[in-house]
């Protein structure tokens, strides 16, 4: 079977897709640099899971640093593919500190693409942002709707490792495809994106802090999903840009209208000032996904929340101490 170079392995969505890759029969060598962008029991959690497989082998590293990345081409000559979902992630925290935003998201894959070029690897997959879309993205938004105008440095730098890996296909014929992931969640999620803060929010009696006046909307689609589509854009497909997930819209009030059902209990909500570097709404147009990939979204987001919510009563006894940020 193949085997393929994964960085971000100790994330969200890296993390379901190493296990599915495995458990279809390929080698993963994972690389994560454990940072603590969230709470690093959560990265603890998943990479743990993975190192159970024989077929799964870890190095932390940081992608940003040019030398470690080198380092890693002899073990990985005649690797099938890098799938590059490392990545500083979180819009408001990138007005923060846009510097690390750069040094990973953009630096971090120069160095990976670099890599390929020296060791031969013919597919390189990144893992972009809908946030590159911007403020007046048509809804649903597709691959060719405008995304020249982002609103803050997360997208900017997303928008950079895009174009950078369009310059490295044009040179080296390196196979490139990037995916542009909506909101993803489910179980063992980021703990600083809403469906985890909900969840604990509800389930522990602490009070949820909403932005805005709730109106604001997302389309959402579940991890096993979106490591799916993630993996079927190793087929060769030359240069592409193709959005996965964000097929079902909701608004945040309605969400945790649907948590609230689930749990079993009332929200306690604190009602805070929307912020100017979240988008309003996001929805997906995923006719380019199906048509090329595939792909199509299987699980409800009824059926996701159920899922999220029985893993978290399930882990409660560490879940429940986690940041939120």
């Amino acid at each position: 079977m193949a085997r393929y170079l994964l960085t971000g392995a100790a994330g969200f969505i890296a993390a379901r897709v190493a296990e599915i890759l495995i458990e279809d029969g390929n080698t993963v060598v994972g690389v994560d640099n454990m940072n603590d962008a969230y709470d690093v029991r959560m990265k603890e959690y998943r990479l743990d899971k993975l190192r159970q497989h024989e077929t799964f082998s870890f190095q932390k590293i940081d992608i940003s640093d040019r030398e470690a990345v080198a380092a890693l081409s002899e073990k990985v000559q005649d690797f099938d593919g890098v799938i590059n979902l490392a990545a500083r992630a979180g819009v408001r925290a990138s007005v923060e500190n846009p510097w690390v935003y750069v040094d990973t998201n953009l630096v971090g894959t120069l160095n990976l693409l670099e890599l390929c070029h020296t060791a031969g690897i013919p597919k390189f997959v990144l893992a972009s942002t809908s946030s590159i879309y911007g403020a007046d993205a048509p809804l649903p938004t597709s691959e060719s709707a405008d995304s020249s105008h982002p609103l803050q440095p997360y997208a900017a730098s997303k928008k950079g490792a895009e174009a950078m890996a369009h310059a490295y296909h044009y040179l080296y014929n390196i196979d490139v495809t990037v995916v542009r992931y909506f909101t993803v969640y489910g179980p063992a999620g980021r703990p600083d994106m809403s469906m985890f803060r909900f969840c604990k929010w509800i389930y522990e009696g602490e009070r949820l802090k909403l932005f805005g006046d709730g109106e604001q909307t997302r389309g959402f689609t579940y991890v096993d999903d979106i490591a799916r589509g993630t993996i079927q854009a190793l087929k060769p497909l030359g240069f592409e840009v193709i959005n996965l997930g964000g097929h079902q819209v909701i608004s945040m009030n309605a969400l945790i209208a649907l948590m609230e059902a689930e749990i079993g209990k009332a929200a306690l909500v604190d009602r805070l000032p929307p912020v100017r570097a979240d988008m309003r709404s996001n929805q997906a147009d995923v006719e380019k996904a199906g048509r090329l990939l595939g792909w199509e979204p299987q699980v409800s987001l009824e059926e996701g929340i159920r899922r999220l919510v029985v893993w978290y009563v399930t882990e409660r006894d560490w879940a429940k101490d986690i940041q939120t940020g």
